[in-house]
């Protein structure tokens, strides 16, 4: 009669479904830390496991869902990682300081039209009002001249 070597078998099966998960967290964790698109597409062919593998495991598919709904790619499919990018306190900053930026830039533009509106008509008075020389001393006459 064999001897049942069922065990073996069992144990060996628990190993691979250890191993198969660990690749897939590993697989995660480059993705992320590479700033790749986070798929399952892309973390089922970077830990050399199925799709429907990865849809089966509730953990590891709440994690893809969670990093691919935060990391959908806008423009390009490289993306910056989780721990490099700027926090929610850190853009209200720059923000802020664009904001006080574009108001600074605005009141020199209207400064700037308003010497130049002021230069422009200066000298189209001084052009349409030339002054000439008066036979009576202390008084001076004006001559208008039209514009071209």
């Amino acid at each position: 009669m064999r001897s049942d070597n069922s065990r073996h078998i069992i144990a060996s099966a628990q190993n691979r479904a250890i191993e198969t998960r660990a690749r897939a967290l590993r697989a995660l964790r480059r993705l992320d830390s590479g700033g790749k698109a986070i798929t399952f597409e892309t973390v089922a062919r970077e830990a050399n496991v199925s799709r429907s593998w990865l849809y089966a495991q509730p953990d590891l598919r709440a994690e893809i869902q969670q990093r691919r709904t935060r990391e959908t790619p806008r423009t390009s499919t490289t993306l910056t990682p989780h721990r490099q990018r700027a926090s929610d306190a850190s853009l209200l900053r720059r923000l802020d300081a664009a904001n006080e930026r574009l108001h600074r830039l605005e009141n020199q533009n209207r400064e700037l039209r308003d010497a130049l509106a002021e230069a422009l008509g200066s000298a189209r008075a001084d052009r349409v009002l030339r002054q000439r020389p008066s036979d009576t001393p202390g008084r001076q006459s004006f001559e208008i001249v039209e514009s071209p």
